[in-house]
């Protein structure tokens, strides 16, 4: 989508902070963190959120959540982490590009809301 900002950012317009990529991921640190560690994955396809996920794309889902692993293992969050994807903008989801949280760094607080 060329008004998305994650595909800018995916496509090098916008810079970014980046902590991994591959064929189909791409991952960065969030400007604006929400724990010691606070890196957004996305799939370099644009999909708007989980609910457009469905049988000939959820490997896209699936490809990030192997690379969240990968990343949060590199980033040394060894005692857990969190991965979160807001889905709406009821759930605060502010990128209409399906996206990751990993937040990490600190223990997290158990509520959730």
């Amino acid at each position: 989508m060329s008004d998305c900002l994650f595909c800018k950012i995916i496509a090098g317009e916008i810079p970014s902070a980046k902590v991994y990529e591959s064929e189909n991921v791409y991952a960065f640190r969030d400007i604006n963190p929400q724990a010691p560690t606070h890196i957004l994955v996305v799939p370099k396809k644009h999909v708007a959120s989980v609910a457009e996920l469905n049988d000939s794309n959820s490997r896209l889902a699936a490809e990030c959540l192997v690379a969240a692993a990968e990343i949060a293992r590199k980033e040394g969050l060894e005692n857990g982490y969190r991965i979160v994807s807001n889905c709406g903008p009821d759930a605060g989801q502010t990128v209409a590009h399906l996206h990751f949280h990993i937040l990490g760094g600190k223990r997290l607080q158990d509520q959730m809301v």
